[in-house]
């Protein structure tokens, strides 16, 4: 099988990397890009607003990237929580903070089922993200009574590619796997490309997704052959790809 992985940079390089390690033909097409985001200037004066006991979402890796260079330390009396393994391991060792995480998936849905979070009425709620970004955790914490806001650390930006020249490069080449971990991803994958390589090629591929929310899009666009990772890192990604 001859791999496709459409994760940004520079966790695409290092999972073909690894799958090169290992034997496994792979190739990285990056469909999003970062840069800062709007909110970072004000984040310490945000973070100093927020009381003891408060709640701090941080909901990606790239929150850290950014913010760590704008925070000298994170206030140890505010409760933090990561979306998965990963993103919580990596706040941990830039802040020294004690951070909570869902250990079955790294998704929204998974952190709102945390305990710890069925009772916040009254509590201020940070959530730490990209924009865009998905408003679930937003709109439950704030059905439960939490007073929610956002602080954009960083911004997605799609990267443009020419749909034909890229469906008859990857066809070429004999792509058989694709590794998608985000539903825009997802949906700019598919409308990259023109409609006989969808149907040809791009529909007919094995697809690897890291949520039951991805799969569920990728069957209403047509993929049948889906597998669900265990988790949203390069360790999972791996992991289903061996």
């Amino acid at each position: 099988m001859t791999i496709l992985v459409t994760r940004p940079e520079p966790a695409a390089a290092e999972l073909v990397s690894r799958l090169h390690a290992i034997g496994k033909q792979a190739w990285s097409l990056p469909l999003i890009e970062f840069a800062p985001g709007a909110d970072l200037p004000s984040l310490p004066q945000t973070l100093a607003g927020l009381r003891a006991d408060d709640l701090v979402f941080i909901l990606s890796q790239q929150v850290i990237h950014y913010a760590q260079h704008r925070i000298k330390a994170w206030p140890p009396e505010l409760d933090y929580y990561a979306i998965g393994r990963s993103t919580a391991l990596a706040f941990h060792t830039v802040s020294g903070q004690q951070v909570t995480w869902p250990h079955a998936q790294e998704t929204s849905e998974e952190l709102i089922r945390l305990n710890t979070l069925q009772q916040v009425a009254g509590k201020r709620a940070l959530i730490l993200r990209g924009d865009p970004g998905r408003e679930l955790l937003a709109e439950t914490l704030t059905r439960r009574g939490a007073e929610v806001t956002f602080a954009a650390c960083y911004q997605r930006r799609q990267k443009h590619y020419d749909g034909p020249v890229e469906g008859r490069r990857w066809r070429d080449r004999g792509v058989s796997v694709l590794v998608v971990t985000s539903g825009e991803m997802l949906q700019q994958l598919f409308s990259l490309f023109p409609a006989v390589d969808r149907e040809e090629w791009l529909l007919n591929c094995r697809l690897i997704v890291v949520s039951e929310r991805l799969a569920t899009l990728a069957a209403g666009l047509g993929w049948q052959d889906i597998q669900v990772a265990d988790g949203a890192d390069n360790d999972a990604l791996l992991r289903a790809l061996r």
